[in-house]
């Protein structure tokens, strides 16, 4: 059974998005899903940035009334 944690990142500005979805991975095992809410318009440069430098799979990002849910794997 794979472990996935929602982190609402909604009204933060970059850096902190980031931050938190950094925070939460440390907490998942390998191969845990991370459901990142933000609205922050840096955040759809700065989450799939984050995700390759830090080793971990970016899955998708979806737009949803002026939020986007970016899904991504730990590596």
């Amino acid at each position: 059974m794979t472990l996935t944690i929602e982190v609402d990142a909604r009204g933060l500005r970059c850096p902190l998005p980031v931050l938190r979805a950094r925070k939460a991975l440390e907490e998942l095992g390998p191969g845990g899903l991370l459901r990142l809410w933000a609205d922050d318009a840096v955040a759809v440069i700065d989450v799939p940035l984050f995700c390759r430098d830090a080793g971990h799979e970016f899955l998708a990002m979806e737009e949803h009334e002026g939020a986007q849910l970016y899904l991504i794997r730990r590596g």
